[in-house]
């Protein structure tokens, strides 16, 4: 079994003359190729359109994927292995009503096989025949602006190494990494999950980040940057003499601008939840009354997961 979280043949194409990369018109994001659908397709806002003939910024006809997809990796597994069969599970080779359960049939199988897929691999299925998993490249997670992408590779590497060995036969676990000596990769592989999440709440303790610290996250999107800028600012200003919290922003979000929305984010972080809570309370009826509300998307998310 194969597991790659990146499903499409290839992230973007490029220009071999100028670097040109395709992106989004909608989102800070570059589209994906796929190539037995013949699309471009954001995977943020669903957009879609179809696979350019010439680089939007020279002109050049010269274009290529950058980077590899779960369909690209089924090809060059069908080439190498061409009387092995290899079935692909992830959202495309899915999207059809019944698909999903005639792929587990034919995974489920006796016999070789080679099986990749997505996320949609590691949780709740059972493979006894897979003897073999091999994890390709893991490093897009190592170095994440979000503080918990660690710990949710850590539990994504466990979740996937648990697909191997569950029948008769011992299992056995490659990864794909530029990074073989990256600490929490180390630690994982030779110390077990229990150790990795030590060294994790360690690591959170040191930087009083959640679970350490109680989050709330504001977070706002409208047409026009600013506006979001102006209403977490006027949030900030309100709170910022509050003893009991810390803020953090506002800042742009790690995606600025989704489905043609710009988006900012405000995090209020304190030791104390009910000194959180209070400060919530109390500010949330005003928020309804402010002219600006109305020109802005807005959501209140406490002990955030995602902060995207």
């Amino acid at each position: 079994m194969l597991f790659l979280n990146r499903r499409g043949f290839a992230p973007a194409l490029s220009c071999q003359e100028c670097g040109w990369l395709t992106e989004c018109k909608r989102c800070s994001a570059f589209t994906t190729y796929h190539k037995h659908s013949k699309q471009l397709l954001c995977h943020h806002c669903g957009a879609s359109r179809p696979i350019p003939k010439q680089c939007g910024n020279c002109g050049s006809s010269r274009l290529a994927p950058v980077g590899q997809g779960t369909e690209q990796l089924e090809e060059h597994l069908q080439q190498l292995f061409p009387a092995t069969p290899v079935t692909r599970l992830d959202r495309d080779s899915t999207r059809r009503k019944g698909a999903l359960g005639a792929l587990l049939d034919e995974i489920n199988q006796a016999g070789p096989r080679l099986i990749l897929g997505t996320q949609m691999l590691a949780k709740g299925h059972h493979f006894p025949f897979v003897t073999l998993v091999v994890i390709v490249d893991v490093d897009g997670a190592l170095y994440s602006a979000d503080f918990r992408a660690p710990e949710q590779l850590g539990q994504l590497l466990t979740q996937v190494a648990g697909r191997a060995g569950r029948g008769h036969d011992k299992g056995k676990v490659l990864l794909q990494t530029q990074h073989p000596e990256h600490a929490l990769l180390q630690d994982i592989i030779h110390n077990g999950y229990a150790s990795f999440a030590r060294s994790a709440l360690l690591e959170r303790q040191q930087t009083a980040l959640p679970p350490c610290q109680h989050l709330a996250l504001f977070r706002a999107e409208a047409l026009q940057s600013e506006l979001c800028q102006q209403w977490l600012q006027h949030i900030a200003d309100i709170l910022r003499s509050n003893p009991a919290l810390q803020l953090m922003g506002p800042l742009l979000s790690p995606l600025e601008r989704k489905a043609g929305k710009y988006r900012w984010q405000l995090h209020l972080y304190s030791r104390q939840r009910p000194a959180l809570h209070q400060a919530l309370h109390q500010l949330l009826p005003e928020l309804g009354r402010w002219p600006l509300s109305r020109k802005v998307k807005w959501q209140l998310d406490v002990d955030a997961l995602d902060l995207s």
